[in-house]
């Protein structure tokens, strides 16, 4: 599904749309089931992927639909990705039986450590960055996905990369 139809269906979702907004869900269902499985264990996936859409139909209102819809979706996305984390990391903290695997922990602490640097990024350069370096999206792929021109896709993740080095030799 195109980024402009997306945009476009939640406009019409936004107005109670109910076809538009079945779209949506269907669409974004999909997405999001592909953008959880490279970075949570399988088991947890399918119920990340409800309290995002939950998430998303909570926050349907704040969408503008002037702008682009997966951007606005991955950052939902993104912040129930790190409460996931953060509640999987407070339960393996209370079990006093369970033993951490050798490098688990580190993971975890790189995946919050990388969430907050880009948190610090402009939602474009963050959204460059994560679609170009770690989905290995290639820039055409991502322009498309951001609504954005590849030129611009390049910018933001050149500009982006420049200021998360500073971040990382300022701490």
């Amino acid at each position: 599904m195109d980024e402009d139809l997306l945009r476009r269906s939640m406009a019409l979702a936004q107005g109670g749309d109910k076809a538009a907004y079945r779209l949506v869900l269907d669409a974004s269902r999909t997405w999001l089931t592909r953008f959880f499985a490279r970075r949570i264990a399988p088991a947890m996936v399918d119920d990340l992927v409800q309290e995002t859409l939950l998430s998303m139909h909570a926050k349907r209102a704040t969408f503008d639909s002037e702008r682009s819809f997966l951007p606005w979706l991955s950052a939902i996305a993104r912040y129930r990705w790190i409460d996931a984390l953060r509640r999987t990391r407070a339960f393996e903290e209370l079990e006093e039986d369970s033993a951490v695997v050798a490098g688990e922990e580190d993971e975890v602490l790189a995946r919050l450590s990388l969430a907050r640097l880009l948190n610090s990024l402009s939602p474009a350069q963050s959204n460059a960055i994560v679609l170009t370096r770690i989905e290995g999206k290639s820039v055409a792929e991502a322009a498309q996905i951001c609504g954005q021109s590849e030129t611009l896709v390049k910018v933001n993740v050149h500009r982006g990369l420049r200021k998360l080095a500073s971040l990382i030799e300022s701490e």
